[in-house]
């Protein structure tokens, strides 16, 4: 399975009532295909608020997310929690939508041992067919997926990717040599998507293709046509919108951002729930500046 170079962790888009909108997501399913050339979508990720999405609304999502699509990218469903028994109960529910693949984040804040991960990621992995992309983000969970372990489960015939969210290159460049051959790398910060990939990572699983995402394909296809210096001066020119999405006044948490970017598009994507909160005035108006 391959699920292309550039992905987009998907929002989910909220009504007045924090109720899911569906009319909006399928506009934003067709916009991350048709206008920021996505080759797959993550729906149901932390950016799509899945800590507050219930397995209902999750399920119909995903289904919603195939139908939309149609064929024309890969739809990979958020099912990972810190309960491998739920996590194994969701997988399996969504392979009946017919999603194209799985992404499981690390468990958070129960913090297992090396040995722990491996089983977790290994169970679920044997309860379905689809493909698995693992998720490692120690800011986020309180636990480090070692090198050893990512090679470890690249071993695993339908773990065929994960997603890094950190930026220990000595880590990276472990798991790149070391695993299974077909095991591809994801970057999960937008700033590191070129420095990744020019240790060997495949690709990326972005936030801020909800807005720059041709662009961002543009350089991902520099870069792989060997054109390195148009790719950097492409980087540079889309770094300020990736490091501001994240690094807005007071380090507002993602969705928050991006959300409101989205809005200054004309995506009525809503408000984000209790515990996340939408931006300030002072935020919004960073953000505007930023993609002007």
């Amino acid at each position: 399975m391959d699920f292309g170079r550039l992905v987009t962790a998907m929002v989910t888009p909220f009504d007045d009532r924090l109720n899911v909108n569906k009319a909006e997501f399928a506009k934003l399913i067709d916009h991350l295909i048709e206008e920021q050339k996505n080759d797959a979508i993550v729906v149901s990720g932390t950016t799509g608020e899945s800590p507050t999405l219930t397995d209902e609304e999750k399920l119909e999502l995903f289904a919603l997310a195939v139908r939309q699509a149609a064929g024309r990218c890969r739809i990979i469903a958020g099912t990972g929690s810190n309960d491998t028994a739920h996590s194994i109960h969701l997988t399996k529910a969504a392979e009946k939508t017919g999603v194209d693949g799985i992404l499981l984040v690390a468990p958070y804040y129960n913090r297992p041992s090396q040995e722990g991960l491996h089983q977790h990621f290994k169970a679920i992995a044997e309860s379905t067919r689809l493909p698995i992309m693992i998720y490692n983000i120690p800011s986020r969970t309180g636990i480090q997926l070692s090198a050893e372990l990512t090679v470890r489960l690249s071993r695993i015939p339908n773990i065929v990717a994960s997603k890094e969210s950190h930026n220990d290159f000595d880590q990276l460049t472990r798991v790149i040599r070391e695993a299974d051959p077909n095991f591809r790398v994801y970057s999960g910060d937008d700033s590191l998507t070129l420095p990744m990939m020019s240790i060997g990572a495949y690709g990326i699983v972005s936030v801020a293709s909800h807005i720059v995402g041709a662009r961002m394909k543009e350089m991902i296809d520099l870069f792989v046509r060997g054109d390195t210096q148009r790719a950097a001066q492409l980087h540079g020119e889309l770094f300020p919108v990736f490091h501001g999405l994240f690094n807005c006044p007071h380090r507002v948490p993602s969705p928050a951002p991006v959300k409101h970017a989205l809005k200054l598009r004309g995506f009525d994507v809503g408000g984000l729930r209790l515990p996340l909160v939408p931006v300030t005035e002072e935020e919004g108006r960073f953000i505007e500046d930023l993609l002007k």
